[in-house]
């Protein structure tokens, strides 16, 4: 069988694939013969470096066009695609790297430096791959690994599709690499995408990394359609408008901290533009306020507004459509063509009643296959064929879903995952730290902003400006707390775990929800 990109190259070789406009002037622009071309030349260099079927290649860098084309030749080939998040600090990044136990790193030269940092860290990786520019000692640049290289079709023989592993974060407090194999069912995405009404000739714009599940499966959704893809290299909300109003984009999709500073430009400033293209906004990475929902509504047309839920575990599991975004306030809508959703209780009983909370369990043909190296935490959220992400819903009489709380302590913050105990961990190797608690607390802008109760150890002091220096050292930005307060003491059960709940309700109060 045909590889999807070459049949999208024969039938349709002229039509644009991607197109990498960026800020500084740089326009790179592929059709899908180009792109068929590149991700070809770019796969046979990976399998003269020795990449076989599961050969794991981690890629990093900011969005780009060789970043769509590595997406394309590790399937082609039969590789795990590991996408890297570029914003992780080095020590971080080398776990992600070590643990996925890839072979091939495939970088942007911006982070060429540091990759060599890290470099006797990573035990497994044999081959460094550099492109748009300088590489390190030892590592290979990308034009010369594909100049001689044939660009025609790859015969490749596997027996399933290898698909991606992306690292999300776990209770462990260290990022999970959760594995998806093979295609899915291609029914049951033919029917969500039914949902949403995509087109041949819909324009899709990044709004976001590619190395996010959200808009790197869309991007991989559209390309599979045949759509065109602009590509904004880095997030910036005018820049996106730039983009939106050039090329006449007709979908995307958004967390609310993107979408949240576009509706709040100046109007003189968004008026410059003219989104009134928009036809399909994919909403979720973290939820959408009722208010943000309003705002989006006021300056796009309202029938392009599909709210979904789901994670990067189990995919999208609930739909809201756009004729219920203001009459439905608060849900994530019904579940999605072939997603069986079950809600149990504490005692392991399913509910079965309107209005009562349970934890949400999802089963589909399109979740994911399992965690790398954390068999066990899969086995721990399964019952059955379905699974969880540990949040709490209710749904209505009408059959829609309600997500009111999360019995993890996840936090999003501007559609990022931070796992509470990664920060926490982070800040007890503090030597004046005794003791600390990390969760997520309301932030209009953010969804969610991290804020640290931190017990200092007898005789020392500290600062709220030390504990920021000393987490910029060791962790991504936007982990980093944006709230500190002190105490004497954390509060904990018998057991010793730490009351969560009970320090997040001050800021809680007055909240329907406990998510943002």
């Amino acid at each position: 069988m045909d590889d999807l990109l070459t049949t999208l190259a024969q039938e349709q070789g002229d039509k644009l694939a991607v197109v990498d406009d960026r800020p500084d002037g740089t326009l790179i622009k592929w059709t899908f013969s180009d792109l068929e071309s590149k991700a070809n030349r770019l796969g046979r260099a990976m399998q003269k470096l020795g990449a076989v079927p599961k050969t794991k290649i981690v890629w990093c860098g900011q969005n780009s066009s060789w970043i769509v084309a590595m997406m394309h030749a590790a399937r082609k080939i039969g590789c795990v695609a590991v996408p890297l998040n570029y914003r992780l600090a080095p020590e971080e990044a080398a776990y992600v790297v070590d643990n996925s136990d890839a072979e091939i790193v495939y970088a942007d030269t911006a982070y060429a430096a540091m990759f060599a940092s890290i470099r006797g860290e990573l035990p497994s990786v044999r081959e460094y791959v550099i492109f748009d520019g300088p590489v390190s000692a030892n590592m290979h640049l990308l034009e010369d690994l594909i100049a001689d290289e044939p660009d025609g079709p790859i015969s490749a023989e596997f027996e399933e599709s290898a698909g991606t592993m992306i690292y999300t974060s776990g209770t462990t407090g260290k990022p999970k690499g959760a594995v998806k194999y093979g295609d899915g069912d291609a029914e049951t995405m033919e029917k969500m995408l039914a949902e949403f009404g995509y087109k041949p000739d819909d324009v899709y714009l990044t709004t976001g990394p590619l190395y996010h599940s959200g808009p790197g499966g869309f991007m991989a959704i559209s390309h599979t359609l045949g759509n065109t893809v602009i590509l904004q290299r880095k997030w910036d909300a005018l820049d996106w408008l730039r983009l939106f109003d050039k090329y006449s984009v007709t979908s995307t999709f958004s967390s609310p901290t993107t979408i949240r500073m576009v509706c709040n430009l100046p109007d003189n400033e968004f008026k410059k533009y003219d989104v009134s293209t928009m036809r399909v906004m994919i909403a979720n990475a973290a939820p959408w306020s009722y208010a943000l929902k309003l705002s989006y509504l006021e300056k796009f047309p309202a029938e392009s507004l599909f709210e979904v839920y789901g994670s990067t575990e189990l995919g999208v599991n609930c739909i809201l459509r756009p004729e219920d975004q203001v009459a439905k306030k608060g849900s994530c809508g019904k579940p999605s063509p072939g997603v069986v959703i079950t809600l149990y209780d504490d005692e392991g009983n399913v509910v079965t009643e309107p209005h009562t909370p349970g934890e949400l369990y999802a089963r589909s043909k399109n979740m994911y296959s399992t965690y790398y190296n954390a068999e066990d935490k899969y086995k721990e959220d399964t019952r059955g064929d379905s699974h969880t992400v540990g949040d709490i819903a209710y749904f209505d009489e009408e059959g829609y879903y309600y997500i009111c709380d999360r019995k993890k302590d996840m936090i999003i913050s501007g559609g990022m995952n931070v796992y509470p105990a990664e920060v926490e961990d982070a800040l007890e190797h503090h030597d004046k730290i005794q003791d600390v608690a990390v969760f997520g607390i309301p932030s209009e802008e953010w969804g969610e902003m991290i804020h640290a109760v931190v017990v200092v150890k007898p005789g020392s002091e500290l600062s709220e400006e030390d504990i920021e220096h000393f987490s910029r050292e060791h962790l991504a930005s936007y982990k980093i707390p944006r709230s500190i307060s002190f105490a004497d003491d954390i509060p904990r059960t018998g057991s010793g775990k730490i009351l969560k709940r009970d320090l997040r309700a001050p800021f809680w109060a007055g909240h329907e929800t406990q998510v943002q």
